[in-house]
């Protein structure tokens, strides 16, 4: 019996709903642990039915981690709006990395665990990964330029990401259990954060020794 002929529409739908139930396949069991038939059952299909869709686990794989830095990033750029200064964007921009990584744990271990296969050979999986930097590297530009911390961007860039990402990795490990919550330490990592790498614009916001206070806005956590 001939395959019934799919639509574009109908190819693209499967394709999601095959993403999203390998997305949490590999973040309960790891790379290893996705097989045809897990897959299947997650789909309510045959075990060869994936395959239509993709070449391979890697190709697979490779859409999965693809699609989970594309709404990181969306989520990262939604957090921009108008109306902020350079100090109040890196803020907003910290607070929605947090967000997401909280509502999303299983996008966000994709991301960033480790031994995961290399994106190598899958161009649209690196552009993601990539893009996913852009609107961090933007928002340390922005604030260089406007004086608010001091340094190389690209550098302060990492350092920002590697404290907020600490943080982050501890509450999904289960690692925050010395009295103080996540919601309790994300304006005091962003304020050190900040005040750590102070430039001149940001001088005499506070009395010599007192910290600063990071922008007051409504709390992303």
């Amino acid at each position: 019996m001939p395959r019934t002929v799919l639509s574009p529409d109908e190819i693209d739908d499967f394709r999601e709903r095959l993403v999203e139930a390998a997305t949490g396949l590999v973040a309960r069991r790891g790379y290893e642990g996705v097989t045809r038939r897990r897959l299947a059952s997650e789909l309510c299909c045959s075990p060869m039915t994936p395959y239509r869709y993709f070449s391979d686990k890697a190709e697979i794989f490779a859409a999965v981690r693809t699609a989970a830095y594309q709404r990181f990033t969306a989520a990262q750029e939604a957090s921009t709006v108008d109306g902020l200064d350079a100090l109040e964007g890196l803020d907003a921009l910290g607070r929605a990395y947090v967000a997401f990584a909280l509502a999303h744990p299983d996008a966000y271990r994709l991301m960033f665990e480790l031994g995961q296969p290399s994106p190598d050979g899958f161009p649209e999986l690196r552009a993601a990964e990539l893009g996913s930097w852009t609107p961090l590297r933007q928002a340390m530009e922005r604030a260089v330029e406007a004086g608010v911390v001091t340094g190389d961007p690209e550098l302060l860039a990492h350092v920002f990401w590697a404290g907020v990402h600490g943080l982050v990795s501890l509450q999904l490990a289960g690692k925050l259990v010395f009295s103080r919550p996540i919601e309790e330490l994300v304006e005091p990592m962003l304020r050190t954060l900040f005040l750590g790498n102070r430039g001149p614009a940001a001088d005499g916001t506070a009395p010599e020794g007192e910290p600063s206070e990071i922008p007051n806005r409504e709390r992303a956590t």
